[in-house]
Formats: C-alpha cells, sequence, structure tokens
C-alpha cells in the first residue's frame, strides 16, 4: 500500500478549446466517423434517456486506450457528466480516448439501487461493440470517478467478484486501474455524509437491506480485483480525507491500493485539471496503461 502526501501546486493543464469540440448526435452512431477531439453522442441503451455517453478519441490510428468518466453528486440527478468534461478534454489531449457517462440517479425513474449500477455497468460494457469501429483498446482502461461517482468506478473494479445474475456481474470489460477521486468507497461507514445520500441512493439503512449493500458496496465485494487509486484533498469537508484513510482498513492486498492526499485542497480541487492532484492522476493512469 502506497500512501502519498503532496503539497497543492498551481500548474497550467493544455486542454482542447471549446472551439474544437462539438457534438455529433447520429441516429446511427457508427454511420459517423468523428475527427480527433469532437465528443459523439452514443446511448448505450434505449429505456432512459440518461443512459448515454460522450465518446472523444484523440489525434491518431490507435488503438486508443480508454479513460471512463463518472461523474459524482451524491448520486443525485442535481448533478450531470458535465462535471467531467474538463478531465475528459484533457485527457484527450493526453492521447487517451474519454468515454464520459452519464447514468440514472437519484431522482430519475429507477434512479438508485440497482437503476444505476445497471447503468454504469451497461456503459463500461458498451465500449466492447465501440472498439473496433472507434479503434479503441480495451486492453488498457482506467475508470475515474469523483465523490459518489468514485464509489461508482470502485464498485466497476470489483463488480467481477459479483455472484451470478447479479446486476454488474460477468463484466465484458474489466479495467486495469480504478481511480477514486476523494470516493465514497464504503457505503455503510458513510451514512451520515450528503444528508443522508447513501440511504437515498441505495432506498434503505444496511440493517434493512443488508441484500442491497452486498450488492453495491465495494467493501461486501472484497478483495481487490483491479488496482484501486484514491486522490483526497485533505481540506475536503464534503467527503472529508478521514473516510479514505478509514477504507484502507479495509483492503487486505496492500499492493493494489494506493492513497494520494493533497494538503490544502478541497472536495473539488480534484477535478480540476489545472490542479495538481490532476496532473499526479493522469501520470498515474498513463503508467497504468503503458
Amino acid at each position: 500500500m502506497r500512501r502519498v502526501a503532496i503539497a497543492a501546486l498551481l500548474v497550467f493543464v493544455a486542454a482542447c478549446g471549446s472551439e474544437d469540440i462539438g457534438t455529433v448526435q447520429p441516429p446511427d452512431s457508427r454511420s459517423v466517423t468523428a475527427a480527433p477531439g469532437v465528443q459523439i453522442r452514443i446511448h448505450y441503451d434505449d429505456a432512459s434517456p440518461h443512459q448515454v455517453a460522450w465518446l472523444t478519441r484523440p489525434a491518431g490510428e490507435g488503438p486508443h486506450p480508454v479513460v471512463v468518466f463518472i461523474h459524482g453528486g451524491f448520486w443525485r440527478n442535481s448533478f450531470d457528466a458535465s462535471l467531467a468534461e474538463p478531465q475528459a478534454a484533457d485527457a484527450v489531449s493526453r492521447g487517451f480516448a474519454a468515454w464520459n457517462i452519464e447514468y440514472r440517479r437519484v431522482g430519475d425513474e429507477a434512479g438508485g439501487v440497482p437503476g444505476t449500477l445497471e447503468d454504469v455497468s451497461a456503459a463500461v460494457d458498451h465500449l466492447a461493440e465501440l472498439a473496433d469501429f472507434y479503434h479503441l483498446d480495451l486492453e488498457r482502461v482506467a475508470v475515474v470517478g469523483h465523490s459518489a461517482g468514485g464509489h461508482l468506478a470502485f464498485w466497476v473494479g470489483q463488480r467481477a467478484q459479483l455472484p451470478n445474475g447479479a446486476v454488474g456481474a460477468d463484466p465484458a470489460v474489466v479495467p486495469r486501474l480504478v481511480v477514486g477521486q476523494a470516493p465514497v468507497a464504503n457505503l455503510a461507514n458513510n451514512l451520515d455524509l450528503g444528508g443522508g445520500a447513501v440511504v437515498g441512493f441505495v432506498g434503505a439503512a444496511p440493517t434493512d437491506a443488508p441484500d442491497l449493500y452486498d450488492l453495491a458496496d465495494p467493501t461486501r465485494l472484497l478483495p481487490v480485483a483491479v488496482r484501486q487509486l484514491i486522490v483526497h484533498g485533505e481540506d475536503d469537508t464534503i467527503v472529508p480525507f478521514d473516510r479514505s484513510a478509514a477504507y484502507e482498513t479495509f483492503v487486505a492486498e496492500p499492493d493494489l491500493l494506493d492513497v494520494a492526499s493533497f494538503a490544502g485542497a478541497d472536495h473539488f480541487d480534484v477535478i480540476d485539471p489545472a490542479h495538481a492532484s490532476w496532473m499526479f492522476t493522469m501520470d498515474e493512469i498513463a503508467e497504468a496503461l503503458a
């Protein structure tokens, strides 16, 4: 287990300008070959308008390594995938394809457990249907999630541990690395966060629905199946850093978990492409997907 404590630095990240990013919404996404830097809006399922993601490819023929982005917001529909757009643009500028996913959230029809988990697993697995046409390298995939999205990223990494028939079991795409940026990694131990966000997401307290927590809580799907990285600001008051420190006690595979803390950083600094924490995150992703 590697612990890294880093003082925050002000850095500049060269990312795609807004003039270089458009939106393509073809009736059949595979009928369009988008230029590098152009977002392609793709429905990974058709049961809900929220089952959509944006694929952006870098320059070059590929095959391209892929970074999947899962936004946070305590699983509620007051937040959306636009939160991750700056990170996605920066990842593309560094030679990665970005897959920025939306999903049904609490407040949407069928949002929460299990609908949110169904969407996230379907979105990640949909890459297998896109890989050949868009020249994606599914042997080199990282999943990055912020806050509640960090919980979902860790769940994606652990879902191969789910029993047959469970939502998300038998994944078609398995990442090499999952990154939790200030993650809510342990559901049952974070019931106080976000005004009861965990219970709102699961639909019940752990004592009332242990089966739902067995499905949704990454700590109940240990041992670690995919290498995990936590990136957390020490001045985070929304998901305090001590929650990530506590998560370490659940992990018995020290070589598969790294924790990086950033002095002076808050909850949103870790998703800012101009912050040292993001530079660190991208360096770790580049090494993992090399």
